[in-house]
């Protein structure tokens, strides 16, 4: 079955974020040593919430990456700046956050989309490598919402990119336990932003990108997942799901999960 042109990144914009200004926090792209990567998920997100009318800040330890991802962001005629910055460091982020809410004249939406794996198993995870990805895949989204909550325009709107680790089983329990602490800390920052700022918490299953093909290489089982829509997703499909989060028509929408895996989640085992 060919795939709907929103999910292959060529639909037209339609003006759903029109005047807000949004920073995407991990909106570089890594290659992760192919050839051909597929677009990311902060990549994509940061283009289309340009084309939807958004200026946009992107943010990535990767200064490079972040800047490149802004000029796509201009390339659809909108207002972009990139900004380097490590998520995981409380003065980084505050330096970050306002620096985006400075250069844009305010912030409306902040998406926090950060996230690394290390270790394989319980018994082959290091103390270090449970440290190490608490910090970023944890940390990073504590500290954009403490410190990005109080930045908010009211009607504002913070979305965490978790994972379907947090609900199924992967062989690197690092990640999926620092994935499954989002959805309380989600929660907590949801109803302390309310009612003037939402925060939901995006899930995304298995998603075409290139950190996700070398999690296949590392654990091929990845690859032979039955998804009832019989494909894995794009980064675009992520992007349009947290466009939707941060737009008016989610405007009752708070403290949410919303899982984007084809059905992998609700798919029989056998």
């Amino acid at each position: 079955m060919p795939l709907a042109p929103e999910s292959e990144g060529s639909a037209p914009g339609r003006g759903r974020l029109g005047g807000r200004r949004v920073l995407v926090v991990g909106g570089g792209q890594q290659a992760h040593g192919l050839d051909d990567p597929p677009l990311g998920n902060g990549r994509a997100m940061s283009v289309l919430f340009a084309r939807e009318g958004a200026a946009v800040a992107v943010a990535d330890v990767d200064g490079a990456s972040a800047e490149e991802t802004a000029g796509l962001c201009e390339a659809e005629g909108a207002r972009a700046l990139a900004l380097e910055a490590d998520a995981s460091d409380e003065p980084s982020v505050e330096r970050m956050l306002g620096g985006a809410a400075d250069s844009l004249g305010g912030l409306d939406g902040i998406v926090l989309n950060v996230g690394i794996g290390a270790g394989f198993g319980v018994q082959g995870t290091s103390v270090d490598d449970w440290d190490r990805v608490l910090a970023v895949n944890l940390r990073a989204h504590f500290l954009g919402c403490k410190h990005g909550l109080p930045l908010l325009a009211g009607g504002g709107s913070i979305v965490l990119i978790g994972s379907i680790a947090a609900i199924e089983y992967i062989p690197v329990p690092a990640y999926g336990a620092s994935k499954a602490a989002l959805k309380s800390l989600t929660r907590s920052a949801a109803v302390e932003g309310a009612p003037a700022v939402r925060v939901n918490l995006l899930v995304p299953g298995l998603i075409d990108t290139s950190l996700g093909r070398l999690a296949t290489q590392l654990s091929p089982d990845r690859g032979r997942v039955r998804i009832p829509l019989r494909r894995q997703g794009t980064a675009w499909e992520v992007a349009y799901a947290a466009l939707y989060l941060l737009s008016a028509e989610a405007a009752y929408v708070t403290g949410a999960s919303l899982v984007v895996d084809g059905g992998l989640s609700e798919a029989p085992r056998r």
